[in-house]
């Protein structure tokens, strides 16, 4: 999909750039009569955001702001200072903000900025300043830990994006007690100089006691805890009203083999399938979905929490449901031995995986077996065991049914589809909520089945509703910025990789495929994932990058995403000869509520695991362990540990052992004297110096590197105040302090602006 959005602003940035109309701009841009609406819509967008105006004589033109002042996203370090994303960028593409020159924004606000400076060179960024914050990222609801000195109360929020304490008022508001969790709601938001002023609006409870640290990221991100009473008693009537074996309008499906393959601790089944082949060796595939929309219908309460949510969030230790539990583990959930109604789509394939036909119902279906994906993946793998349990019939159905994924799987990488497998965090609680385990999870072969069958309904849906020319949701996922694609292939070439064509979507798969199995194989995928754009909700005919697919969008999870509801919803109206509702502005609305909410979803999930994290490693400050070297920066280190998942940062003050330089084309630390190498992929043996779980940081040094036990004993291991780190000479942050006698040359060698490295971001959902 071309990029009209680059192409429009690099043209009405030039000097000689003469305002024309917009089909004066078609023109120059030589936009094909097909494509013409697509362009226009990018227009109409670039005009909302501002980024465009239009005169009376309806010419378009850059505003005269813009040539100096842009919109994005603000972020603050620890140390006070912050960076600004802007719109349509990659997540490394910031402008630095000085503490002094952010006003009073947080991190999250939507901000004006005026660029001061433009960078000059590879690894530099330009320098901005806040002009206006235009949108706040909360309703200025925090979370933080309420402590009293002198005759004032004060908070210090989570995380850093605050600098300073937040003064709350009276001793004791609220009841709070000094280490509480606390809600606050910001009367004034700190800015250089002056204090920010908050009121206590919840007391959560001590810090640290069980249950705490979820309920203060939940409070955090603003997540929907309980159901309006009305939605509830809706939920109940259905329950008792509804029958089963419901007929009337559907097509009786029970007779067909079904199975369902989910996590061992799945709660909600949303998705079945059935596969039969004929004699001709043509493949019939049905793809059930849970047929949500019978039970929440437009304008309902279940719809108005439905929508407010637009997700459910699964979080290490619950789930915040999008449906009340009477429907998303009951009524709607497809369990196994128990009539219920779905949505299909019956797709046949030719032998070699070519889509031939396809059909739509309203279905009555029962699910024949559960598995579990370790089930499946033994019988996939010829477990003998296995096998022996499950008998020739369904082991034959589920050879089968990966037969057919790996054709659909071969296909879409013929046309060019990109896979990313980025594994995720998993955590096992214990009884009482601590962590007991953690490890990285990685999809496997009955993963990729499941997810093969769902992305051709997928497909075949947002197919089935372009040909009856009805707007819906897709699920966009814009091409990438041709400069951040080259970025990314001079970083694995650093690597040792070759790279022709970065462009080229053979080329990168090839590139992906061929770092597998090499230390640096994580870095290189992240960085790739860093280069691309992030998938989103919009009516707008955007295609799908990484699918290299034209038509797209979610169908398959509608217990659990908003979305996937609303495509069910403009399905069962053609299947009822009606014509389905299909207001562009109001999808477009719809599309950035949805988008937002997820993400919200996913940062809320990312937090809190890392939180329960780091809570272990708090009681293991000095326990040495291995971990990858997943970043390098000239300020240090990004290491993961193997044993628990978590990154900390290695500080290079803390390699006493020679003054060490960055090599930015390899991202290779180097040591001047010995020529020691520290590089991405790497293993090495790191000690715990401190975790700052309020902070969300964790520092490490080198395994030979003995600790000051006076700054790490007892309790204040899992946190060190500001005050206690300065009486103890460590920097902010809790790194220790540099000693011996390079420490003066490594000091003067340290980032200009630390902290500027973002952890990555997990594999987004397709």
């Amino acid at each position: 999909m071309i990029d009209y959005e680059q192409q429009v602003m690099r043209l009405v940035g030039r000097p000689n750039y003469a305002p024309t109309t917009l089909k004066g701009l078609a023109r120059l841009l030589e936009i094909e009569p097909e494509q013409y609406t697509h362009f226009r819509s990018v227009v109409k967008a670039l005009l909302r955001e501002g980024r465009l105006e239009i005169s009376k004589s309806k010419r378009l033109t850059t505003p005269k702001s813009a040539k100096s002042e842009v919109v994005g996203t603000f972020r603050r370090a620890a140390k006070g200072h912050g960076f600004v994303r802007l719109k349509g960028s990659a997540a490394d593409d910031a402008v630095f903000i000085p503490p002094h020159e952010g006003r009073d924004a947080a991190s999250g606000d939507e901000v004006v900025i005026k660029v001061v400076k433009t960078a000059r060179g590879p690894g530099r960024k330009s320098e901005g300043r806040i002009v206006q914050v235009l949108r706040r990222a909360t309703a200025g609801v925090f979370v933080g830990v309420y402590f009293e000195r002198g005759d004032a109360g004060w908070v210090r929020v989570d995380g850093t994006g605050f600098a300073e304490p937040v003064a709350v008022g009276d001793p004791g508001a609220k009841g709070a007690k000094p280490d509480d969790k606390v809600a606050i709601e910001m009367v004034r938001y700190p800015s250089p100089g002056v204090v920010g002023e908050a009121v206590i609006t919840e007391v959560l409870g001590p810090r640290g006691e069980p249950g705490i640290d979820t309920l203060s990221v939940i409070r955090a991100f603003n997540l929907p805890e309980e159901f309006e009473e009305d939605a509830l008693a809706e939920a109940r009537e259905l329950a008792a009203t509804f029958r089963e074996d419901e007929t009337e309008g559907r097509e009786d499906l029970r007779g067909l083999f079904t199975i369902t393959i989910d996590p061992v601790d799945a709660r909600d089944f949303d998705d079945a399938i059935s596969l039969e082949r004929d004699e001709r060796g043509f493949w019939s595939l049905s793809v059930h979905i849970a047929d949500v929309a019978r039970f929440v219908t437009p304008g309902s309460a279940l719809d108005r929490e439905a929508r407010k949510r637009a997700t459910s969030v699964y979080l290490p230790d619950r789930v915040l449901p999008m449906l009340p539990e009477i429907l998303s583990n009951g009524l709607a959930s497809l369990q196994a031995g128990r009539p219920r109604v779905a949505v299909t789509v019956q797709m046949e394939f030719s032998p070699d995986g070519i889509r031939t036909a396809t059909k739509f119902s309203r279905s009555l279906i029962k699910v024949d077996r559960r598995f579990t994906y370790e089930e499946a993946l033994a019988v996939l793998r010829g477990d003998d065991e296995a096998v022996a349990r499950l008998g020739p019939d369904l082991t034959a159905r589920l050879n089968a049914m990966r037969t057919l994924a790996n054709l659909l799987r071969e296909r879409r990488r013929a046309r060019g589809a990109i896979e990313l497998n980025m594994p995720e965090v998993k955590v096992i609680l214990g009884d009482a909520g601590e962590v007991a385990a953690a490890r990285l999870v990685a999809g496997d072969e009955s993963h990729e089945l499941i997810e093969d069958f769902m992305l051709a309904a997928n497909e075949a849906v947002a197919a089935h509703l372009r040909e009856h020319n009805v707007g819906f949701l897709r699920r966009a996922h814009p091409d990438p910025d041709p400069a951040k694609l080259y970025e990314f292939a001079d970083f694995a070439r650093g690597l040792g990789l070759k790279v022709e064509s970065p462009q080229s979507r053979f080329e990168l798969r090839r590139l992906l495929a061929e770092s597998k199995g090499r230390p640096e194989a994580e870095a290189l995928h992240y960085a790739f994932l860093r280069s691309l754009k992030q998938a989103l909700y919009t009516p707008e005919d955007e295609g799908h990058y990484a699918l290299a697919s034209d038509d797209y969008c979610h169908f398959t999870s509608p217990i659990r995403r908003y979305p996937d509801l609303q495509v069910h919803r403009q399905v069962i109206a053609l299947l009822e000869d009606r014509k389905p509702r299909s207001d562009y502005e109001e999808l477009t609305a719809l599309g950035e509520h949805c988008t937002k909410n997820e993400r919200r979803a996913e940062a809320a999930e990312r937090e809190l695991t890392r939180i329960k994290l780091l809570t272990h490693l708090a009681g293991q400050v000095g326990e040495v362990f291995t971990a990858v070297i997943v970043g390098v920066e000239d300020y240090g280190l990004f290491c993961r540990l193997i044993a628990w998942p978590v990154e900390g940062l290695l500080r290079v003050d803390a390699l006493e052992d020679d003054y060490y330089y960055l090599e930015p084309e390899t991202r290779t630390l180097i040591g001047r004297r010995a020529g020691r190498r520290y590089r991405l992929g790497d293993r090495l043996d790191v000690r715990v110096a401190r975790v700052d779980i309020d902070r969300r940081t964790l520092d490490l040094v080198p395994s030979s590197t003995e600790l000051d036990r006076s700054a790490t004993d007892g309790s204040d291991s899992a946190r060190t105040s500001p005050a206690r780190a300065r009486a103890h000479g460590s920097r902010p942050g809790g790194t220790r302090p540099a000693s011996g006698p390079h420490s003066k040359a490594k000091k003067q060698r340290a980032t200009k602006h630390p902290g500027s490295k973002r952890k990555p971001k997990r594999g987004r959902r397709k």
